[in-house]
């Protein structure tokens, strides 16, 4: 579908982007292409997926002048590092009327280390808590990631929560065990491999108080060979 149209008024626009470290279908890095994808999604919170490169110190891919020039983002302050924009590669880029206000990492368990972000955020429609994350390859490692996040997510006052990420579940409905019944997992579309897209690997699960209205997956312009993967967005309400 083309890029998403303007968000209604009242809605709360989220999306999700494995950017492959800014290196496209052409296996050339380019984050100004990127960049234009960002953009063009429109949205007020984007969860990104491997934004750092993967060798220590792990420098970002994606230079932070490029985002707030070229998509009138800003990264949320989640990085370790002068040189990284993400934690174990999840970042989180915010429209310039959003902030945050609360950031826990939360390591995950796992045949390679990965990780979540649960980060408050405030903005014109009032607090929201995003979890990003970026999900584990094996479905065993998965479900207990999901059980880690669950965990942590309990421990704290409720406030509406969206989790966002490549949850790398091939499975159309199964999987998810773990988030039932808080999360109401959705499926805006196939988003991997982009040159073909077979599999919905990249999720929004919205908790309670917030009801989504549009979504879908994004492949017009640059999207559909920026990344191996394709971004994906929904119009959130607050039904709280």
């Amino acid at each position: 579908m083309p890029y998403p149209p303007k968000t209604p008024p009242g809605l709360i626009r989220v999306a999700s982007y494995n950017l492959h470290k800014c290196v496209g279908l052409d296996r050339r890095r380019d984050p100004h292409r990127v960049a234009r994808v960002l953009a063009g999604l429109g949205a007020d919170v984007i969860a990104v997926q491997e934004i750092d490169k993967r060798l220590p110190p792990r420098p970002t891919s994606l230079p932070r002048e490029v985002i707030e020039r070229e998509a009138g983002l800003s990264p949320a302050p989640v990085a370790e590092t002068r040189v990284s924009l993400g934690w174990h590669g999840n970042g989180l880029l915010l429209a310039p009327s959003w902030r945050m206000v609360h950031l826990h990492r939360l390591p995950l368990a796992g045949l390679e280390p990965r990780g979540a972000l649960i980060a408050d955020l405030t903005g014109p429609s009032g607090p929201l808590r995003v979890v990003a994350t970026h999900l584990g390859l094996r479905r065993r490692d998965r479900q207990r990631q999901m059980t880690q996040i669950m965990a942590a997510l309990n421990l704290r006052h409720h406030v509406p929560t969206v989790l966002l990420g490549d949850l790398n579940e091939w499975a159309s409905h199964e999987g998810f065990a773990p988030l039932d019944p808080y999360f109401t997992v959705h499926n805006p579309g196939r988003s991997f491999h982009a040159r073909r897209p077979v599999a919905a690997l990249d999720r929004i699960a919205t908790g309670p108080g917030l009801r989504v209205r549009h979504m879908g997956v994004c492949r017009s312009g640059a999207a559909g060979r920026a990344s191996d993967h394709l971004p994906i967005w929904a119009d959130l309400s607050l039904d709280g």
